[in-house]
Formats: structure tokens, sequence, C-alpha cells
């Protein structure tokens, strides 16, 4: 089995199941999930959990995304984005720099946002994107997401480029929707790349070829990275050192007793004294047994072990 953490540069046309049944069949782990799903038509940063790791998915679930992308004006497709189909009129539509940043107060802070029919959004159980392409009814309702920037930078004819980061839950492509409508001329997103996907971001980040080539290099036993701030890269082993996890959780490292506890489920005093609520148990410099959880003082309940009483740790 193995416990990592990655984050490859999503190549356009892939989905992101796609890139996880990719991701499988190169290091021969079964056990891979993404944390935030990416459009088949966007690239960029897709963080994934390995093994045991993902287990950890649950302290991720309300990171910030940073995108760059391109939106073309003139006419809306049924997918907000290119890989729709055309919908409504379409209009020669060139709009200055000048007249779209006159709109961009209205995309600030707390707004409701109306997921786009082809989405994963559930209806009934029922992936929506499913029943749209059955040309079936689909009422999503709003849901409030947090645009914390939207900004445009720069407009060339019909085509504008811009960078947005937005709240867990946000679409960019109803953003592109939604100032198409204002502008009444229709619009759609057409090129997006995510940068940054809450701690992780694409310096961190490889391409499914050098996965692959690191892999059939037999470089990427985890035991063998180097312990650094920085992300390993694919020249060395591709994978993430557990200590560039969830960044702002301490890192403790817990004797063989307090590690019997944890693995026990039982509360134990570690030797941490900052204020945060979660902590990292390691069982030495890299290899992560737990998160514990503050109940008073230093003492700390297991949230979640990694490594149960009956397993034994890897050397």
């Amino acid at each position: 089995m193995i416990d990592a953490a990655l984050v490859i540069d999503k190549p356009a046309g892939m989905t992101s199941h796609d890139v996880v049944n990719r991701v499988r069949r190169i290091v021969g782990e079964r056990s891979v999930g993404h944390l935030g799903t990416l459009d088949p038509m966007a690239t960029g940063v897709l963080p994934l959990l390995l093994g045991r790791y993902t287990r950890l998915a649950q302290f991720f679930k309300e990171s910030a995304k940073l995108y760059e992308g391109e939106m073309r004006f003139g006419f809306a497709t049924d997918t907000y984005d290119a890989d729709g189909a055309p919908v409504g009129e379409s209009h020669r539509a060139a709009p200055t720099l000048e007249e779209l940043r006159r709109y961009m107060p209205r995309f600030q802070g707390r707004v409701q946002q109306r997921p786009p029919n082809f989405s994963a959004k559930k209806i009934g159980g029922v992936a929506a994107y499913k029943l749209a392409r059955q040309q079936r009814a689909v009422e999503l309702k709003p849901v409030e997401i947090e645009i914390f920037r939207f900004e445009i930078l720069a407009v060339v004819g019909e085509r504008a480029t811009f960078v947005a980061e937005v709240s867990a839950g946000a679409y960019i492509r109803s953003l592109a929707h939604e100032l198409g409508q204002l502008l009444g001329c229709g619009a759609h997103l057409s090129a997006l790349r995510r940068a940054r996907a809450g701690e992780f971001d694409l310096s961190q980040a490889v391409t499914l070829e050098q996965l692959g080539a690191s892999f059939a290099r037999r470089e990427v036993e985890l035991s063998e990275c180097p312990l650094s701030d920085e992300a390993v890269g694919a020249e060395s082993c591709c994978l993430m050192h557990p200590r560039q996890l969830l960044r702002a959780l301490p890192n403790i490292t817990a004797t063989p007793e307090q590690l019997a506890g944890l693995r026990n489920g039982r509360p134990v005093n570690l030797p941490d004294f900052s204020s945060e609520p979660l902590v990292k148990v390691f069982a030495n410099q890299s290899l992560l047994v737990a998160i514990a959880q503050r109940i008073a003082g230093t003492l700390f309940q297991p949230k979640v072990v990694l490594f149960g009483s009956n397993e034994p740790l890897p050397d």
C-alpha cells in the first residue's frame, strides 16, 4: 500500500475520475481519491490522496481555489463552457475592459450562485449532468458561495482573460455565464486553469507522464524522499512529504507509549503547547500515524487513526 499525497497537473480532455484511474494504474494503488473535481476542459491543480491518506479528505473540504482563465462573449452554451452547444442568439460582442470592470462589484463577497445544469450536483441521488443530457428538467437551487477576487485582466476582441479566487463549491463557468447575461450578449468559459486548491499549488504539481516515468524508474519510495519545506519534485519521487500536508496543524513526534494509546483509541498527553485544536502525530520524522483532537490542555483524543493497534508500524 502507498500512503501519500500528490498533485497532478491535470491535462485538458480528461475528467477528474479519468485521472484517478490513470494514477491507480501507474502507482499500483487502488485506493485513490481527488480533492475537488475539475471539469474535463480545465487544467491544473488536482490534489490526490492515496492509500490510508484518503481518510484525511475530511480536513480539506473548505479550501479556497484560485483560477486563471478566459471567457468568450457573443453566445452562451448549455454547459456554460466551450464543450457545450450554443444556446440562444449569437451577437457580435467586443466589450471593453472598462465596461467589464464596471460589473465586477457584483461578483464580490458572499453571493447566491446557481450551479450549471451540467454539473455533478445531485438531484434525487442522480448527477444533474446525467439528467441534462437526457433533456430532462433540472432544477438546481442557488447556493451561497464566496468570491474573494474576480478580476478581468485584459480584453482582446470577443475574449477576456481573468483571475478568480473563490470558495469551495463555486463554479467559474457560472461566473462567465452570469456576466454574459448582464451584458446582454451571452458568454461562456473558453479556457480554465486551476493554479491553487487550498494548500496545493502548481509548484507542487507533476504531469501524468512525469509520474509514470518516476514510478517506472522505481524512484518513488516515500522513505527516500528528502524532508523539505518544499514539495518533492517529479525528478525524485513526486509524492509529498506528510509534514507538508495540513500545514496549519502542528507536527508532533510521539513516544511508543503515546502512539500505543492513540492507536487503541485512548486519549493521551502530547508534547504540544500551541492552541490548535488538531495535531498531526508521527511515529518518526515521516510516518504519519494519526490526527488527534485536543480535549483540554495537552490531552488529545484520536480523531483519525491511519495505523490501527493490530497493524505493525513500517520501519
